[in-house]
Protein backbone atom coordinates (compact mmCIF):
# COMPACT_ATOMS: atom_id res chain seq x y z
CA UNK A 1 0.00 0.00 0.00
CA UNK A 2 1.00 3.60 -0.60
CA UNK A 3 0.53 6.59 1.67
CA UNK A 4 0.97 10.26 0.82
CA UNK A 5 1.65 12.64 3.68
CA UNK A 6 1.64 16.41 3.28
CA UNK A 7 3.54 18.83 5.46
CA UNK A 8 4.54 22.47 5.51
CA UNK A 9 1.18 24.14 5.90
CA UNK A 10 0.51 26.85 8.42
CA UNK A 11 -0.43 30.45 8.99
CA UNK A 12 1.25 33.12 6.89
CA UNK A 13 0.63 36.79 6.24
CA UNK A 14 -0.35 38.05 2.79
CA UNK A 15 2.73 38.30 0.60
CA UNK A 16 4.49 35.57 2.50
CA UNK A 17 5.71 32.18 1.36
CA UNK A 18 5.26 28.54 2.27
CA UNK A 19 6.74 25.35 0.90
CA UNK A 20 4.55 22.28 0.97
CA UNK A 21 6.00 18.80 0.85
CA UNK A 22 4.37 15.52 0.00
CA UNK A 23 6.20 12.34 0.87
CA UNK A 24 5.09 9.04 -0.57
CA UNK A 25 5.83 5.85 1.28
CA UNK A 26 5.00 2.20 0.92
CA UNK A 27 5.36 -0.27 -1.90
CA UNK A 28 6.33 2.27 -4.54
CA UNK A 29 7.90 1.35 -7.84
CA UNK A 30 7.78 4.85 -9.26
CA UNK A 31 5.78 8.04 -9.11
CA UNK A 32 3.88 8.95 -12.23
CA UNK A 33 1.85 12.15 -12.60
CA UNK A 34 1.64 14.18 -9.39
CA UNK A 35 -0.48 17.16 -8.49
CA UNK A 36 -1.55 19.55 -5.81
CA UNK A 37 -5.21 20.34 -5.22
CA UNK A 38 -6.84 22.66 -2.74
CA UNK A 39 -10.28 23.00 -1.23
CA UNK A 40 -11.68 25.96 0.63
CA UNK A 41 -14.74 25.60 2.90
CA UNK A 42 -17.93 25.36 0.87
CA UNK A 43 -16.08 25.09 -2.43
CA UNK A 44 -15.16 22.28 -4.75
CA UNK A 45 -11.71 20.79 -4.80
CA UNK A 46 -9.58 22.76 -7.25
CA UNK A 47 -6.58 21.63 -9.25
CA UNK A 48 -3.62 23.88 -8.44
CA UNK A 49 -0.63 22.39 -10.24
CA UNK A 50 0.43 19.22 -12.00
CA UNK A 51 3.75 17.65 -12.86
CA UNK A 52 4.12 14.69 -15.18
CA UNK A 53 6.59 11.85 -15.08
CA UNK A 54 8.58 13.75 -17.71
CA UNK A 55 8.70 16.86 -15.52
CA UNK A 56 6.19 18.86 -17.55
CA UNK A 57 4.23 21.27 -15.36
CA UNK A 58 0.93 23.08 -15.54
CA UNK A 59 -0.72 25.58 -13.24
CA UNK A 60 -4.10 27.05 -12.53
CA UNK A 61 -4.35 30.62 -13.78
CA UNK A 62 -4.87 31.85 -10.24
CA UNK A 63 -1.40 30.70 -9.14
CA UNK A 64 0.71 31.15 -12.28
CA UNK A 65 3.86 33.10 -11.57
CA UNK A 66 3.51 32.56 -7.82
CA UNK A 67 3.57 28.80 -7.26
CA UNK A 68 6.10 26.24 -8.44
CA UNK A 69 5.61 22.48 -8.39
CA UNK A 70 8.62 20.19 -8.40
CA UNK A 71 9.46 16.58 -7.71
CA UNK A 72 12.30 14.46 -6.43
CA UNK A 73 11.91 10.93 -7.70
CA UNK A 74 14.78 9.64 -5.59
CA UNK A 75 12.90 10.73 -2.47
CA UNK A 76 9.42 9.86 -3.78
CA UNK A 77 8.39 13.41 -3.04
CA UNK A 78 6.60 16.32 -4.64
CA UNK A 79 6.76 19.94 -3.51
CA UNK A 80 4.80 23.13 -3.93
CA UNK A 81 6.63 26.40 -3.40
CA UNK A 82 4.07 29.13 -2.78
CA UNK A 83 5.15 32.76 -2.98
CA UNK A 84 3.25 36.04 -2.81
CA UNK A 85 0.42 34.33 -0.97
CA UNK A 86 -3.01 35.91 -0.97
CA UNK A 87 -5.97 35.44 1.39
CA UNK A 88 -7.82 33.64 -1.41
CA UNK A 89 -5.12 30.95 -1.32
CA UNK A 90 -6.46 29.86 2.06
CA UNK A 91 -7.52 26.22 1.78
CA UNK A 92 -6.65 22.68 2.66
CA UNK A 93 -4.01 21.55 0.20
CA UNK A 94 -3.99 17.94 -0.94
CA UNK A 95 -1.29 15.96 -2.64
CA UNK A 96 -2.37 13.62 -5.44
CA UNK A 97 -0.27 10.94 -7.02
CA UNK A 98 -0.65 8.38 -9.75
CA UNK A 99 1.69 5.75 -8.37
CA UNK A 100 3.05 2.60 -9.91
CA UNK A 101 2.92 0.19 -7.01
CA UNK A 102 5.52 -2.52 -6.68
CA UNK A 103 4.35 -5.82 -8.16
CA UNK A 104 1.16 -4.21 -9.46
CA UNK A 105 0.77 -3.83 -13.23
CA UNK A 106 -1.72 -0.97 -12.88
CA UNK A 107 -1.22 2.52 -11.48
CA UNK A 108 -3.07 3.49 -8.36
CA UNK A 109 -4.55 6.87 -7.49
CA UNK A 110 -3.60 8.14 -4.05
CA UNK A 111 -4.48 11.20 -2.00
CA UNK A 112 -2.90 12.70 1.06
CA UNK A 113 -4.92 13.78 4.07
CA UNK A 114 -4.32 17.45 3.44
CA UNK A 115 -2.48 20.29 5.11
CA UNK A 116 -4.07 23.60 6.09
CA UNK A 117 -2.77 26.82 4.58
CA UNK A 118 -4.15 30.01 6.05
CA UNK A 119 -3.21 33.40 4.62
CA UNK A 120 -4.32 36.17 6.94
CA UNK A 121 -2.99 39.33 8.51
Amino acid sequence: QVHLVESGGGLVQPGGSLRLSCAASGSIFRLSAMAWYRQAPGKRRELVATITSEDNTNYADSVKGRFTISRDNAKNAVYLQMNSLKPEDTAVYYCYGAVVVAHNPAMGDYWGQGTQVTVSS
